[in-house]
């Protein structure tokens, strides 16, 4: 079986967010994600992990615009300056933080100059701190109409374009399956690619074992792929209680 992880951005909200991580443990993951970690000192996420013996696999870049912007402008011409300043909050969040990887968010654009901005950014980020491993992601249109980064084979593009070893592709099978229609083949398209996998169901993203998808079959060819890095739970659970709809992790 991959090795699993808790997003508990979306997981255990029925708990305030620094008992989550105790919730993690106790439910046997070894690891969470946070998807954006800023409304807090740092200090307070990274004694909760050191708590509970968690690593931080994940966080989310660039930090919201808290007047009411949209999450994301990686994409956006014209606020790169807004950019370079923004990843260095961010990796000053990570020095303390030490997650695994950072994912970038493309914003919403569209068109070959939103591409260029997005490469060019995603270029000077990886040069800036080149060891410091980044992912990007394709969100797939019903859930973020306008979201840039919309296919797996724009992810293969940009990636090619931006030919930096420390930016790598972020696989979630919810939006793998909401895009393409067939989780299991873009995990086998682009498992060479994938350096962090993530997991809901489609089309309502709750847990693994709802939906469209066979998910014992997923983790097969996860497990056969030999990726070794971590799966994270991804998903909105369709009952209140967080614990009573991790039956998929014994598939």
């Amino acid at each position: 079986m991959p090795k699993f992880a808790a997003n508990i951005s979306l997981l255990f909200t029925e708990l305030p967010y620094l008992d989550r991580f105790q919730a993690a443990a106790q439910a046997g993951f070894k690891a969470v994600e946070v998807l954006f970690p800023y409304d807090l000192a740092s200090k307070e996420t990274r004694r909760a992990l050191l708590a509970n013996g968690l690593d931080l696999v994940l966080i989310n870049a660039p930090p919201p615009n808290y007047t009411g912007g949209t999450p994301g402008y990686a994409a956006v011409p014209g606020g790169e300056a807004r950019f370079q300043s923004d990843i260095r909050r961010v990796l000053r969040y990570a020095q303390a933080l030490r997650p695994e990887k950072i994912h970038i968010m493309s914003g919403y654009a569209t068109g070959s100059a939103a591409m260029d901005c997005f490469v060019q950014n995603l270029q000077w980020a990886a040069d800036h701190a080149p060891q410091q491993p980044f992912t990007i992601e394709p969100l797939n249109p019903v859930s973020q109409p306008d979201y840039f980064l919309n296919s797996y084979d724009l992810v293969a593009e940009v990636l090619d374009r931006v030919d930096r070893p420390n930016v790598g592709l972020q696989y979630d099978s919810f939006h793998a399956q909401m895009i393409h229609g067939n989780a299991l083949q873009v995990w086998k398209d682009y498992q060479d690619r994938i350096v962090h996998a993530q997991i809901g169901a489609a089309p309502d993203r709750s847990e693994p074992g709802r939906g469209e998808m066979n998910f014992a079959e997923l983790f097969r060819a996860i497990d056969d792929s030999g990726y070794t890095g971590w799966v994270s739970a991804e998903y909105q659970p369709s009952i209140q209680r967080t614990v009573e709809t991790l039956g998929w992790m014994h598939l």
